[in-house]
């Protein structure tokens, strides 16, 4: 029997490019929609390789309990030794920022300053740690810029607190966090794939902090005015010959904590100093921008679940 490929997700707009570039490479594949449903753990799990790419922003599409349902099927591929790509370890920083920022902070990659809460009380005696200073919310369990806001002051987030828009997480737990101003409205995103970097994307974050890049999510190219004129810009752009030391330190963290498919985020202030603040494990790609570059994300980790199938199969004669 051929092993095939297994992607465990819970997004279907997510996925369907990847399944395309798995057609053209002529690799056997499965889709294994993962939300609700069972799993006899009596049994032995197929030969395979399984690629994780469960979303921490699955309750968003009403699949609240998919990454708790994913982490007992990767727990059952684990446990009978099977290949998983983006396996336990990478779900458990998927779901969790704090999780995160601790193992970025044990690679020595710079973050925020952060402070994690859980109640609304808590929320407002936690930001005085910011002195006076501004300061971002955000979800722990999170994904397209979940609970971003940003406030100036404590006042302004007792408003918010206090009223009917406050948006608190999945997962009980918030996070207040330094705001870092960049000299320009923009972040960068470093995407990896077999734990090796393939390329870096600027964001333009003028608009606000929906920030991912797949076509599902996609904003509008920006509008900005220019001397007097009217110049569209791409909210999403490959940097041609991106080079920058924090590379190394990416890969090494992606290596001790078992990701191999990831894309991960940063921003410079004023000063040029780099902060991280985001490791997405269920990474996108966007189209247009792609195409501009001449580059393909989903090309390369199709070729690279295929590589690692064709291994097993070898091992396997």
């Amino acid at each position: 029997m051929t092993e095939k490929v297994y992607v465990i997700h819970e997004n279907e707009e997510w996925t369907i490019h990847l399944f395309r570039r798995l057609e053209e490479l002529g690799v056997p594949y499965e889709d294994w929609f993962t939300d609700t449903g069972s799993i006899d753990l009596s049994e032995e799990p197929p030969k395979g390789v399984f690629y994780n790419r469960m979303s921490a922003s699955s309750h968003t599409r009403g699949h609240r309990f998919a990454p708790e349902m994913a982490e007992a099927k990767i727990a059952w591929l684990e446990r009978h030794n099977r290949r998983v790509v983006n396996g336990s370890r990478a779900l458990r920083l998927e779901v969790s920022k704090v999780n995160q920022y601790m193992a970025l902070d044990a690679n020595g990659i710079r973050t925020p300053k952060t402070v994690a809460v859980s109640g609304k009380e808590q929320l407002l005696a936690a930001a005085s740690a910011f002195g006076g200073e501004s300061f971002i919310t955000k979800h722990n369990r999170a994904g397209k810029g979940l609970g971003v806001r940003l406030f100036h002051s404590v006042e302004a987030l007792e408003e918010y607190v206090g009223g009917g828009e406050f948006d608190e997480s999945v997962d009980g737990i918030t996070l207040l966090q330094q705001y870092i101003q960049s000299p320009e409205p923009f972040i960068t995103r470093c995407e990896f794939v077999g734990g090796k970097f393939l390329y870096a994307v600027r964001v333009d974050t003028s608009e606000g902090f929906e920030l991912c890049p797949a076509d599902a999510c996609r904003l509008e190219d920006i509008s900005c005015p220019a001397d007097g004129a009217s110049e569209t810009r791409p909210k999403f752009q490959v940097i041609e010959g991106f080079d920058d030391p924090i590379i190394a330190k990416y890969e090494r963290f992606l290596k001790e904590n078992g990701i191999e498919v990831a894309g991960i985020e940063f921003i410079r202030n004023g000063e040029g100093e780099l902060f991280t603040y985001d490791v997405n494990t269920n990474t996108n790609y966007n189209a247009d921008a792609e195409v501009v570059a001449g580059t393909y994300g989903m090309l390369e980790l199709a070729k690279y679940l295929e590589y690692q199938r064709q291994t097993l199969t070898t091992f396997a004669k």
